[in-house]
């Protein structure tokens, strides 16, 4: 189908133009929409996949999932489609590229870039966390990078579709990505937001130092050194690293979920002071940072628990002169009244004799 794709009309409607982007379980297509006139993308699952009647229904309830999704920082779910051809999944199309392919051109990210870059991320993930949904395969491959530097996660709900194909855990076909997978996803357990936290730890490994913690020639290796396995230090690959960033790194990467931040929203927030102690915010595009860490007002959102504790060297807690007052003013009006009190009482005592 590759040679023959601007031939190829899914479901009467999409005219696929050219292969962008190749999978494990699907090709990517920029395609035509020829009913609204406009781009998409297309990603059209292998046959393998396709024939099975129960992972159809299983992706169509992903898909509309995803399609409830609304952020700056998700790509936009349009439409899915069963035809000859395979089941398939439109989307907004991202005149860009992933994160991968920029890290294999830079080496790594700058500092400043790079916590701009996760905190849009964390701002997307945390959305769709607040809304029940776990992505299930964070990896730079899933996230688009625009021209405008806007990122954006792809495939919500995908990879949970397709560990339903099998119910039994199968290292030789393993649903999501192993390099990026938390110890609790590699056992087969139910995956949580702090799975998707570990797995962007993950990708933020990589992105500042250009390599990934854990490598193995085997998907087995892999997964034992998540389980089990240390991370190397990332002072290892960049001895200028920021000690607060490496604190966060290490703390994203912890074998059990109850020692990392709990949600994509915790971490953004921690990144957003760090960002803000670095003396980073300033050059950074603020209009797409405020964006990207909009909060509906409608989901109240309680404060993070850890703040400042996070890093090695903790900001200075600013002096609150007005609760001061107030308090010295309280203890004034309770003095002022003891006097009076004292002399009722005594007024009382004299009455009775």
């Amino acid at each position: 189908m590759t040679d023959q794709s601007s031939a190829v009309i899914l479901g009467n409607r999409y005219r696929l133009v050219r292969q962008v982007g190749k999978g494990g379980m699907a090709h990517v297509y920029k395609a035509y929409d020829q009913m609204l006139e406009r781009p998409v993308a297309v990603k059209l699952l292998k046959q393998d996949f396709s024939s099975d009647p129960g992972f159809r229904e299983r992706f169509k309830q992903e898909a509309k999932s995803a399609a409830n999704l609304s952020h700056p920082n998700i790509v936009t779910v349009h439409d899915f489609g069963i035809d000859p051809a395979g089941v398939y999944i439109v989307m907004e199309f991202i005149s860009g590229t992933d994160l991968k392919s920029r890290i294999k051109e830079k080496g790594h990210y700058p500092y400043q870039e790079g916590i701009a870059l996760m905190i849009q991320a964390c701002a997307g993930l945390g959305y769709a966390h607040r809304a029940g949904i776990i992505h299930c395969d964070v990896k730079p491959h899933n996230m688009l990078i625009s021209s405008d530097q806007r990122l954006k996660i792809t495939d919500f709900g995908i990879a949970r579709a397709l560990s339903t194909v099998d119910n039994e855990f199968n290292p030789d076909v393993i649903w999501g990505s192993p390099q990026y997978f938390s110890p609790e996803q590699a056992l087969g357990e139910v995956p949580t937001p702090s799975s998707d936290v570990y797995s962007l730890g993950v990708v933020m490994y990589e992105l500042f130092t250009g390599h990934l913690p854990f490598e193995a020639d085997t998907v087995a290796e892999l997964i034992k050194m998540h389980q089990s396995q240390p991370p190397p230090n990332p002072r290892v690959y960049m001895p200028d690293i920021p000690e607060e960033l490496e604190v966060i790194l290490l703390k994203l990467l912890s074998k059990e979920p109850s020692s990392r931040y709990r949600t994509a929203d915790q971490l953004g927030h921690v990144l957003t002071m760090l960002q803000e102690k670095l003396g980073y915010a300033a050059a950074a595009d603020t209009a797409n940072i405020k964006n990207s860490l909009a909060v509906e007002e409608s989901t109240p959102l309680a404060p993070p628990p850890l703040t400042f504790n996070d890093f090695s060297h903790p900001l200075k807690s600013r002096v609150d002169w007005k609760l001061i007052w107030l308090e010295l003013l309280a203890i004034l009006l309770v003095g002022g009244l003891i006097p009076f009190w004292l002399f009722i009482i005594l007024k009382l005592t004299s009455s009775a004799r």
